[in-house]
């Protein structure tokens, strides 16, 4: 099989002085071990898990008052190998490592606002604040809520929160009230975090009347803090136990203290989609979080204090926790909140250039937005700061690869990064040293065994299958809140193989040791018994100029299944028989004939939910004539409208 060529490769001077040379460095002089090439260095560290996150740690330098007594107990149990037994530390202490007068936060809104905060100023407010949630009695272990846009405040509370020990966990304003309550009314926070609106699409989308109703469901509350965000001064009639965030803050605090807790102690809930059924509340301990994240962002993106790191999210998404932990390589954040295609279309174009961006992350659903709209990035924008551009949410098409290097940059480290809000983290993902080839996502992440496997658990050096993790890794969720004996946890991700982690994605290990993901392993195609991914039919779809956006399901017919393609198509188009011959035509001529829909129909809108996934399965459901049983989690639940009881699928 011929080697494809990279569409992108860093220089030898780029690969000399990345951080994951220095580090892989360190591990060849220590450990007497060949690091030359990156599958060598994968290989050690998983054969080496204990060694492997020893070095992490010393190169990353963790902030801990007291050292570990062993890095890894009884790593044959997965779930339940334990990390850094007996290490105290602090998970904000460690994002709050630097205290200067460089930027840290930069908070750009819709509206125009923009705010900045430097180190020194950031550890201020974190001071403030943490000082008044413990007068008011919060202490480790509590929860603290938030719905709240992704704006300097929201930090803030984040590292107030986390300082004390106790628990953080947060949604985006565009959540209603039951899909709040749903995540929020499981863990019973004491304090509310929100904002008096927000903006989105040039529009003021008011917050207090739901705030209100969510106080009312959830009696654990025991007071609300709001941003001043849309107005001055919010009138907070109507609301009970409420203060203004300036009202509420002590502006004349003690020294901040940094409660030193096990690596284990949880820090974050965040939560699945909850498509199909009430969202599982994943808990995430602080040690592992900061390690992955450390090592994604230091070693996997080369981040350092010279950089300034962008990624679009809400702070519904746990890319928005991925990001503020960019804090601890003392870069500088830019946080974005509104429509990523506010005013023009260009405002997150307009912040690259502004903010002299280094690292950009985004979804592969904003790239291909850029093509269909006919965006010439390098053409309008001033991008030469740019050095590393991110995707994820969905997985990035060879197509859109071409996009980028054809008309935002040519000289820039496109990786596209796949894990999810289960792990808080990556599996698979960028790499400063390895060329990017179209399609694939560069490599598999440092100390994650990543393997494909059969449904009779062989593992498949090359071909398609189960997305698994064959051995413990740092960031494993300690399990679901309230979840009695982890019954619940293990049916999620043990159960289809016993002591093996099985992520639920479908995918392929490439002869460059890359992946491509092909879609969720739920979501699997059928047809004739020969199993296709919906990323497979995406990836074709998006060549076709007409065709904006698109899903695909699998529908039972005649004793078999039967491929069904629903397509939004450009204004002013509509799905006539040419262009359905040429979608069809697409599809076949760079798949098989067995990708090809038995059915293409035109919708005018596609189901996602909040943080912008597509939806098949609630799709495959409503038109199967079964309930969709949590259309709160979705962030357009009147399209599934669109899907009941077609004529044509009869």
């Amino acid at each position: 099989m011929t080697k494809p060529t990279p569409i992108w490769q860093p220089s030898a001077d780029q690969i000399e002085r990345s951080q994951l040379s220095q580090f892989s460095q360190i591990i060849s002089q220590h450990e007497d071990v060949d690091t030359s090439d990156y599958q060598s260095l994968h290989n050690w560290s998983i054969n080496h898990l204990d060694k492997f996150w020893v070095h992490l740690w010393d190169f990353c330098g963790v902030k801990a008052s007291k050292p570990y007594d062993r890095v890894i107990d009884d790593e044959s149990q997965f779930p339940g190998a334990r990390w850094f037994s007996g290490s105290r530390l602090n998970f904000a202490e460690n994002l709050l490592r630097y205290q200067d007068e460089r930027p840290a936060l930069v908070g750009l809104g819709e509206n125009g606002v923009l705010t900045e905060l430097s180190y020194s100023e950031l550890h201020t407010e974190v001071r403030q604040l943490a000082s008044t949630l413990r007068a008011h009695g919060i202490v480790a272990g509590d929860r603290v809520a938030a719905i709240m846009p992704n704006i300097c405040e929201t930090v803030i509370a984040m590292l107030a929160t986390t300082s004390i020990g106790a628990i953080w966990s947060s949604c985006s304003p565009d959540f209603g009230v039951n899909g709040a309550c749903d995540r929020f009314g499981q863990i019973q926070p004491r304090i509310l975090f929100c904002t008096d609106g927000y903006y989105y699409n040039s529009k003021r989308i008011d917050c207090l009347e739901k705030v209100a109703e969510i106080q009312t469901r959830i009696p654990s509350i025991e007071k609300t803090v709001v941003v001043a965000m849309t107005c001055n001064n919010p009138t907070l009639d109507g609301l009970r136990d409420t203060k203004n965030y300036a009202d509420f803050v002590d502006q004349t605090p003690p020294e901040l203290s940094f409660e030193q807790l096990p690596f284990d102690h949880p820090i974050y809930i965040n939560y699945s989609s909850g498509t199909t059924g009430a969202p599982k509340c994943i808990v995430h301990g602080a040690g592992g979080t900061l390690l992955q994240h450390m090592k994604e962002l230091v070693l996997h993106t080369n981040i350092s204090r010279d950089d300034t790191l962008f990624y679009f999210t809400t702070c519904g998404w746990m890319m928005w926790n991925w990001l503020v932990s960019g804090l601890a390589c003392g870069c500088k954040i830019v946080l974005y909140d509104g429509s990523p295609f506010a005013g023009d279309g260009d405002v997150l174009l307009d912040a690259i250039e502004k903010q002299r961006i280094t690292v950009f992350g985004t979804s592969a659903k904003y790239i291909a937005s850029l093509e269909s709209f006919g965006k010439k990035p390098k053409q309008s924008h001033d991008l030469s700061s740019l050095k590393t551009i991110l995707s994820t949410g969905s997985p990035l098409s060879a197509h859109s690869y071409d996009f980028v290097y054809r008309e935002m940059k040519h000289d820039v480290c496109l990786s596209s990064i796949c894990g999810g809000t289960d792990i808080i983290s990556c599996f698979m993902l960028g790499n400063p040293n390895l060329p990017v080839y179209r399609g694939e996502i560069q490599c598999i992440g440092l100390g994650m065994a990543v393997e494909m496997w059969s449904d009779d658990a062989q593992a498949l050096p090359h071909g398609k299958g189960q997305l698994v993790c064959v051995k413990p890794f740092p960031s494993t969720p300690l399990g679901f809140w309230n979840d009695e004996h982890d019954k619940k946890f293990h049916a999620a991700y043990f159960d289809d193989f016993p002591n093996i982690w099985s992520h639920g994605d479908y995918g392929e290990i490439t002869q460059q040791h890359g992946v491509i993901i092909h879609g969720r392993s739920d979501a699997v195609l059928n047809p004739g018994g020969v199993r296709i991914g919906t990323a497979e039919i995406y990836r074709q779809v998006e060549k076709v100029e007409q065709v904006i956006d698109s899903v695909v399901i699998g529908q039972d017919f005649e004793d078999d299944v039967r491929v069904v393609l629903f397509v939004v198509l450009k204004e002013n188009h509509q799905l006539e028989d040419t262009l359905r011959d040429h979608i069809k035509q697409t599809i076949r001529k760079n798949t098989t004939p067995r990708h090809v829909p038995a059915m293409i129909i035109q919708v005018d809108d596609i189901p996602r939910t909040l943080s912008g996934k597509i939806v098949e399965l609630a799709v495959k459901n409503v038109v199967h004539n079964r309930p969709v049983k949590n259309t709160d989690a979705l962030a357009n639940p009147e399209a599934l409208a669109q899907f009941k009881d077609l004529p044509e699928l009869n």
